[in-house]
Parts: structure tokens; sequence; C-alpha cells
């Protein structure tokens, strides 16, 4: 399978011991919004759904990256030290 790469990755802070995982494509990031998100709310569905139609080049790769920053956020999870982006995000 061929991944899609959506720039710079971003990784999450996944554990209260600092235990992190790096999101650096598009297919990774559905993986983890389908299997691994701890929340099921409104967020998470429209970034699942950005992720898949940017998958199907319907959206920009652009667009599915801010709405899992979104996602994240309302999830509650921490970026690592790489990830300057979650002031941007919804």
């Amino acid at each position: 399978m061929i991944e899609t790469n959506w720039g710079n990755p971003i990784t999450l802070v996944v554990s209260q011991q600092g235990e992190t995982q790096k999101i650096g494509t598009i297919e990774q990031a559905f993986y983890w919004l389908r299997k691994k998100w701890p929340v099921a709310d409104h967020n998470r569905d429209l970034a699942i759904d950005y992720v898949d139609a940017a998958m199907h080049c319907m959206v920009t790769v652009g667009a599915a990256r801010k709405a899992f920053l979104a996602a994240a956020k309302t999830a509650g999870f921490m970026l690592g030290d790489n990830t300057t982006e979650m002031s941007t995000a919804r």
C-alpha cells in the first residue's frame, strides 16, 4: 500500500507516562481515528470524513490535517514538541 505523506508528522502524547505516537500519513491518521481514538464525538467524526475525503482526493490534505488537529484537541491529546500547530486547530 502506498501511504500519503501529509507534511511534518503530528506527534500525539498518548499516555500519562509521556509515550508518543507520530502520525505522518493520512492512512495513519485514519487508522488512529477509527481504531485508537479515546472519544467518539463530532470532531472525531468530522476528522474521519475529512481524512477519508483526502484519501480520495476530494479535499486537501491540509484540510484533513486541520480536522485531525481539532479532533486531537477535543479528545484531550497533548502534542509532542515537534508539532506546533495546535493553536491553529479549530
